[in-house]
């Protein structure tokens, strides 16, 4: 399991930010990221070993450690209203001139604005 300071961690599955693995008192394990507000337990016995299996593979891969790479790069947060997304071709906006990306729009449905794209 990736450790930080003796303490097992995770992502979380929305926001990707590694989190504490914690155990409940019945020694079951559990994660929790307060700003997406999600709680992910793990149960029963074959959910607990799949639960270590993609740990430890995730650390044996570095997948952590991709993950951390993309998401600067594929996961922006809109100027306008603060949203952080994930990008998808789907909100790819293009230059009706020659049709180059000019950027993502923001999912929010409210907003509408454009994130520009960069090359980093």
């Amino acid at each position: 399991m990736l450790e930080l300071n003796g303490q097992s961690l995770f992502p979380c599955p929305v926001c990707v930010e590694l989190r504490e693995v914690r155990l409940t008192k019945k020694k079951k394990p559990y994660v929790t990221c307060d700003p997406c507000g999600i709680q992910l337990f793990v149960r029963g016995p074959a959910g607990i070993a799949a639960f270590q299996r993609l740990i430890d593979s995730g650390n044996n891969q570095g997948l952590w450690s991709a993950m951390k790479e993309m998401e600067p790069r594929y996961r922006l947060k809109c100027p306008k209203c603060s949203s952080r997304f994930w990008i998808k071709p789907s909100q790819a906006k293009t230059s009706l001139f020659d049709g180059s990306l000019q950027g993502f729009r923001c999912p929010e449905k409210r907003c509408g604005a454009t994130v520009a794209w960069e090359e980093k």
